[in-house]
């Protein structure tokens, strides 16, 4: 399955991938923000979170690395940034939207890696899992730069959402439904059961030796 870069596919790709990079950089602050961190500690961390997934998946893919040749995505990390940073000294923001925003941050990029891989002819499994490497990655960095165990090992159903959404998302294009309207329905699966996973705690079975 392969998909031509149409200049919809390509417009699609580039607003789903730059509202990847404004959420993802957003949960980042807001992680930092709990470390007390300094300006500069969070603006390395809203990168980080940003622009890490989709980094490594154009690294794997042998293919120009989406922020360093369209600085607009840095410019929105960035500017995601600041706006969190500005707004927490005025506002109280509660704990949880960093969830949200994290969640929000893992649907739009598993989107965005999926389509991605297939336009450039990845086979579809593949591309599907490079939507994980994708959505996942970021969230992986930030967490390691605070020195915390990655969210993707401990919280209920995050690379598992991610991995069935980009599957999701893959078999609906298959069924001809309409790029936009796919990408829409799979994202929004994906963000929904995040949200209801940690709402019920619902999680794969944990590793276990046997006393």
């Amino acid at each position: 399955m392969t998909l031509e870069p149409t200049s919809i596919l390509l417009e699609n790709l580039y607003w789903i991938t730059l509202l990847a990079v404004i959420v993802s950089s957003a949960s980042g602050v807001l992680k930092a923000g709990f470390k007390q961190f300094d300006l500069f500690g969070v603006m390395i961390i809203a990168i980080s979170t940003g622009l890490g997934g989709g980094s490594l998946r154009d690294m794997l893919l042998d293919r120009d690395v989406f922020w360093v040749f369209d600085q607009i995505f840095f410019i929105a990390s960035i500017g995601a940034a600041l706006a969190v940073f500005l707004t927490a000294r005025f506002i109280i923001i509660n704990p949880k939207f960093f969830l949200i925003a994290d969640a929000a941050g893992l649907a739009s990029f598993a989107i965005a890696g999926t389509l991605v891989s297939l336009m450039l002819g990845i086979p579809p499994l593949i591309a599907s899992f490079m939507g994980v490497i994708t959505g996942v990655m970021g969230g992986v960095f930030r967490d390691i730069l605070c020195n915390e165990t990655p969210v993707v090992f401990t919280s209920p159903l995050y690379a598992t959402v991610s991995w069935a959404g980009s599957l999701l998302f893959i078999g609906l294009m298959i069924l001809d439904i309409d790029i936009t309207w796919a990408a829409i329905m799979a994202g929004s699966a994906i963000f929904i059961t995040r949200l209801l996973a940690l709402s019920f705690k619902l999680s794969l079975p944990k590793f276990k030796f046997k006393s």
